[in-house]
């Protein structure tokens, strides 16, 4: 298991999986995961005081939630399918795949990815999403 976890944040990762990366299929729904187990487990940057999924999803930076979707998202306010859910524990209990492996962020530019999002580097893409791992020695506990 990558972090603790209950029922409601199976279901409340699942939403947030499916709002966000709903046209990227299944792989860009685990991608997604992997952002979000890692945000919880990561004891730095922007991520020190946050340990919980539910930290994870509504997370506010600079006056906004950092996920999109809980403003914004419909999808997100929907009830939680089953094959979300079970993808959502995957990425709970072991799942993590590049480019996304140690990733803390993603975006989709609607361009091409930018080599640096806030200054942390560039990790790869998956169709519109590009993601990015922290600076090299400045969060070792998303490499564990």
């Amino acid at each position: 298991m990558r972090v603790a976890y209950t029922s409601s944040d199976v279901d409340l990762m699942a939403r947030m999986m499916r709002a966000e990366a709903e046209g990227e299929g299944k792989q860009g729904m685990l991608y997604v995961g992997n952002v979000i187990v890692n945000r919880a487990i990561a004891d730095c940057l922007d991520f020190k005081d946050i340990r919980t999924i539910e930290d994870v999803i509504y997370h506010v930076q600079g006056g906004n939630y950092s996920f999109e979707a809980v403003q914004k998202g419909n999808l997100f306010y929907n009830r939680a399918r089953s094959t979300e859910k079970r993808l959502a524990e995957k990425n709970l209990k072991y799942w993590r795949e590049h480019p996304a492996k140690y990733a803390l962020w993603y975006f989709n530019p609607y361009a091409p990815c930018p080599p640096t999002w806030y200054n942390q580097p560039f990790a790869g893409q998956f169709k519109n999403h590009c993601y990015y791992e922290p600076i090299a020695n400045t969060c070792d506990s998303v490499y564990v």
